[in-house]
């Protein structure tokens, strides 16, 4: 669960750590009187969740309030890398002496925790990390011991942070810890002339599983900016959009990402990520159908099942039943096996439906769709 800006310069602030004053709006009129609050001077910034804000004119200074108000009307439905902009955060300016970068990500392979911190922060800090990676410190975290201020003058130290930037690492942990995240990110954390530290900007990923830890997040919160995320949340579905022409449907995490690469290896992209676990039903296949053929980018469609507890004839009763309920506009191959899968796939052949042709192997399958998209 990704958070706005906005809501992780909350978080920070409640952690005691010092972040310019800002409001955040919807409403390019109000924008004006919000700049007249803080004072005038504004930078106006586009609330997506999402990088490279600043590449695509998401953030500009606003000098006066009118300005303020003509920016963002600017910035408020821009598309920034698919996310359009439904609101704005107007911040004061800062003076800024010098830029660090600053993060906490989970490291899964370690099954810790790895800071990650550099004294060259702001926008080029990609191009720092993949141009000098020795300009970027990478420190592991155990997570029994967690940043100390000793541990995170290690940080600092390594990183080139100067010795004021202590306090506030080890107060990024007490976020990430105290507020479930799996990702706490700070570009830039910055020095101003008068010498104080502060977030000016910040990205917070918290985790799903401890949802019920975080009540005070709400719908806005956990919306989707991909509209067709947010039509497959509502519909209860575990659904990721892709940018590729091949939709993927199938029974298992694991199962789904092994397809992924399979059309990948056959020369297309997955436009997706959908897994329907042990749900068959018509109503589930209908849901995951209606979802993926909205999308315009999709050539074809890859249902991929192992019969396992669900058995490939529920599976194929469930396709079946939905394709009377959907319009089936993209051809679709669909790969059965495991239990039952002989019955599965003459109930498919029963219904003999034009546009839906069946494989006996993943790999087979995969060809055949990644085939039908890449010549549509």
């Amino acid at each position: 669960m990704d958070l706005y800006e906005h809501q992780a310069r909350e978080l920070f602030k409640e952690h005691g750590i010092l972040v310019p004053r800002a409001e955040v709006t919807d409403s390019p009129k109000e924008a004006r009187e919000i700049a007249r609050r803080l004072g005038g001077r504004v930078v106006v910034k586009a609330q997506v969740k999402t990088g490279g804000r600043g590449k695509a004119g998401g953030v500009k200074l606003a000098a006066d309030p009118a300005a303020a108000e003509i920016t963002a009307r600017q910035i408020l439905g821009m598309d920034i890398k698919g996310h359009t902009v439904g609101k704005v955060m107007l911040a004061q300016p800062v003076d800024i002496e010098t830029e660090f970068y600053m993060s906490y990500v989970l490291d899964r392979a370690a099954g810790g925790f790895l800071a990650i911190a550099s004294a060259e922060g702001g926008m080029e800090i990609e191009e720092v990390a993949a141009s000098r990676p020795e300009a970027v410190a990478r420190i592991p975290i155990d997570p029994a011991e967690g940043v100390t201020s000793a541990k995170a003058g290690e940080i600092a130290d390594a990183a080139g942070l100067p010795p004021q930037t202590v306090d506030v690492l080890v107060r990024l942990w007490e976020v990430l810890v105290r507020e479930d995240a799996l990702l706490v990110e700070v570009n830039p954390l910055v020095r101003t002339a008068q010498g104080q530290v502060l977030a000016l900007d910040g990205k917070v990923t918290l985790d799903d599983n401890a949802r019920f830890r975080q009540a005070r997040w709400g719908a806005e919160e956990v919306e989707h900016d991909e509209a067709l995320e947010a039509t497959a949340a509502a519909k209860g579905l575990n659904y990721v959009k892709l940018d590729g022409e091949v939709g993927i449907i199938g029974n298992g995490a694991g199962l789904v990402m092994s397809t992924l690469d399979a059309v990948a290896g056959c020369g297309a992209r997955p436009a997706n990520f959908l897994d329907i676990g042990g749900g068959a039903s018509a109503q589930i296949m209908a849901d995951g159908l209606s979802v993926i053929l909205s999308d315009p980018a999709v050539k074809s469609v890859f249902v991929n099942v192992f019969g396992g507890i669900t058995a490939c004839d529920a599976v194929a009763d469930g396709i079946v039943q939905a394709l009377d309920t959907v319009q089936l506009t993209k051809p679709l191959v669909v790969r059965l096996d495991g239990n039952n899968a002989a019955r599965g796939r003459a109930i498919l052949d029963d219904r003999a439906h034009p546009l839906v042709q069946q494989a006996t192997t993943m790999d087979g399958a995969a060809l055949r769709a990644a085939r039908l998209a890449t010549t549509a």
